[in-house]
This record gives C-alpha cells, sequence and structure tokens, in this order.
C-alpha cells in the first residue's frame, strides 16, 4: 500500500495541502475541480470530460463499493490526479472485482488521501478552479508550485481529439430497430449509446475529425454531438460541422460540451465558470414543462445567452429552454425552425438521477416527426 508515503497538494495560488499518497505514486499536474456525489466515483474517474483534470471529491468516504467492469463510461481512467479524504479500508459490494487504489495504481493514476476536503473545496469556491500538483516525489511545496506554474491552462485548450475514438463503432438497438444515429465522439459517455439503444437506436460512434460525408455515410436519421473535455471556444470544426447539419434540417441532439459546440453554432459565446457544475444533484428548470429536474453535471463552461426571449440566428429562433437553478446558468438550447436542441448536464444520468431520462424520448420523437 501506498497511504503510508507522505504526498503534497499545491494550487496554482501557492495554498498547500498535506496527505498521503493513493494511488500511483508520482507526480501529476491539472486543473483542480470539485465533485459534489455521494455516489458514483467510478462513473467519475472514467469520464472523458475529466481529462487533465485532478477530481476532489467532496462526499469523505470514498472507494467503499470498489471497483467493476460494468460501471466504466470509458476504456480507462481519464482523471490527471484523485484527491479523496478517507479512502476505504476494504471494498464491500457483491459487483465488486477489485480495489479502487489498487486500479488507480494500476493505470497510473497519482492521488493524494488525508486532505480536508472541505477545506479545499471551499477555498476553489472562493477562488475558483485553478491548476493545481499532486506529488509524492516531493515534499517541497516551493519546487512544486513552479512546476504547476508551468502546466498548460484548461480556458483555451482543445481536447476532444486525445478522448475520441480511434475507428468508428457501432452500437445496435434492442429489441427492433427503428432509427440510425451517427453520434460525435468528443469524449462520450458509454450510457449514451446504451439509453439509445434501449430506444430502438443504433448508434454510429465516429471520430471527433469526421466530416458531413462521414456521417451521412452511416445512414443516419439523426446525428449526436456527445459531451467531452476541453475550451468549446477551440472546437471550430464541431461547430461548423453543426451548422452544416442544421442547414440539412437533420435532426440534432448535444449534451453537455455538444451543447456548447451548438450553442456556438448557433452564434452565441461560451464562457468559463468560476469552479463549474460537477455533481449529481444540481436543480434545472425545464422551461416549456415549468418541472424541475435533480440532474447530474459535469462542466468548467457554459453558454452566454438569454435566458427569457427568443433569439434570432442564422437558423431561425431559437429559446433556452432549461436553467440551472442555482446561478441562472444556461442549461439547454431548443431551436424552433430546425430539429435540434441542447442539455449542458447529462441525462445518461452516469452516475445520477433519471429525472431527465425523458430527453432521448424527446429525441426520438424529433426523429420520428422529421420522418413522417
Amino acid at each position: 500500500m501506498n497511504r503510508r508515503r507522505p504526498a503534497i497538494l499545491v494550487l496554482e495560488d501557492g495554498r498547500t495541502f498535506r496527505g498521503e499518497a493513493y494511488g500511483s505514486v508520482g507526480e501529476t499536474f491539472g486543473e483542480a475541480v470539485f465533485n459534489t456525489g455521494m455516489t458514483g466515483y467510478q462513473e467519475t474517474l472514467t469520464d472523458p470530460s475529466y481529462h487533465r483534470q485532478v477530481v476532489v471529491q467532496t462526499a469523505p468516504h470514498i472507494g467503499n463499493t470498489g471497483v467493476n467492469p460494468e460501471d466504466d463510461e470509458s476504456g480507462r481512467i481519464w482523471v490527471a490526479g484523485y484527491v479523496v479524504r478517507d479512502p476505504a479500508r476494504i471494498g464491500s459490494n457483491w459487483r465488486a472485482t477489485g480495489a479502487l487504489e489498487d486500479r488507480l495504481a494500476t493505470e497510473g493514476v497519482v492521488g493524494i488521501a488525508g486532505v480536508d476536503t472541505r477545506a479545499l473545496t471551499r477555498h476553489l469556491r472562493e477562488r475558483g478552479a485553478m491548476r493545481v500538483g499532486v506529488s509524492s516525489l516531493t515534499e517541497d511545496p516551493k519546487e512544486l508550485l513552479a512546476r504547476v506554474h508551468e502546466a498548460p491552462k484548461m480556458a483555451g485548450a482543445d481536447l476532444s481529439a486525445e478522448v475520441t475514438t480511434a475507428q468508428p463503432y457501432v452500437v445496435t438497438a434492442e429489441g427492433e430497430h427503428r432509427f440510425t444515429v451517427a453520434a460525435l465522439d468528443l469524449g462520450i459517455k458509454r450510457n449514451v449509446p446504451r439509453r439509445l439503444a434501449a430506444r430502438g437506436v443504433t448508434t454510429h460512434v465516429l471520430p471527433a475529425s469526421s466530416t458531413i460525408d462521414d456521417l451521412l455515410a452511416t445512414g443516419a436519421d439523426a446525428v449526436f454531438f456527445s459531451p467531452g473535455p476541453g475550451d468549446p471556444a477551440t472546437a471550430d470544426h464541431p461547430a461548423g460541422l453543426a451548422r452544416e447539419v442544421m442547414r440539412r434540417q437533420i435532426p440534432l441532439f448535444g449534451i453537455c460540451f455538444g451543447s456548447q459546440i451548438l450553442g456556438r453554432a448557433l452564434g452565441f459565446g461560451t464562457y468559463k465558470l468560476g469552479y463549474g457544475h460537477r455533481g449529481i444533484n444540481q436543480p434545472v428548470l425545464d422551461q416549456s414543462t415549468g418541472k424541475v429536474e435533480v440532474t447530474s453535471h459535469n462542466h468548467g463552461f457554459a453558454v452566454d445567452a438569454p435566458l427569457n426571449q427568443v433569439i434570432d440566428t442564422d437558423f431561425g429562433g431559437v429559446e433556452v429552454s432549461h436553467v440551472c437553478l442555482n446561478d441562472n446558468v444556461v442549461e439547454g438550447l431548443r431551436a424552433k425552425d430546425v430539429p435540434a436542441f441542447t442539455v449542458q448536464y447529462h441525462p445518461e444520468a452516469a452516475a445520477g438521477p433519471h429525472d431527465a431520462d425523458y430527453l432521448f424520448d424527446r429525441f426520438a420523437e424529433l426523429i420520428e416527426k422529421k420522418g413522417s
């Protein structure tokens, strides 16, 4: 066990926390963010949207259900580093096939345990997400801080090419096949095509560099833009692709990073949130129904659009469909003159509540309506 080895965490502003090595011994850098989920640590770790981020778990007890292959949301752990307060000494669950710390060590993920994660989270809430270093190789904060300042920032980072699939693949519909969807993989989670498959949708998952001809070659009835990491302001190719999809009146659904890209394609700006939304208990208002949903989030950027008016764009009228009730951040867009809509949060809910699962039904209804 590496847990007894001293480790330090140093934030970009010099704030230092001391603890013990957890997972792999080494040194890592990234953007420090916190996740408020009480469950779902395995889904968090394997979510490609966390690429180049050091995740702080606000729940104090982590690892108590071990790990298993079924709950992975991709083929590997993507977080740049992991920060926990009280790691479980023993994982206990009938589905577990291993221990969390062993998995972290096997995949080379540098972590730190024994940290006052409540104090660290309060610091990030007050000062904003920032670069961070975690090391079990040095105990000198000044030495580590110098390397933190050399690490790249998340603003301006173009990361989708680093997490996308290398080759196209297909997830077939369950039961009777109804529709075919071409999904642009900007950092897709496995539960997205699973939720589509449950509705009779066969999903062709394509690399982020795909062209409109690549999408259409699948015989797609509709297009999906996936979640993913990085700054949407750098995603010029996907934004151009979204514009071409809308010009052709092809039904389009975007989630999280995909929502930000569609926002850009419609002419809106994007901006970096102070510390982002990351957890499974965020309240969101569906402005079309008045219903409040408890939803799963993982985003550090947002779309800049007026909340209570129809906005004229190159593709007709567009309105904000969903709003976060904590801070009025735009959580969804709906086009009125082309078949396109988005949500900023995660209706695939891995991990998280299922309040927003109906959005996959809404996507299927949009496809059916367009085809009728």
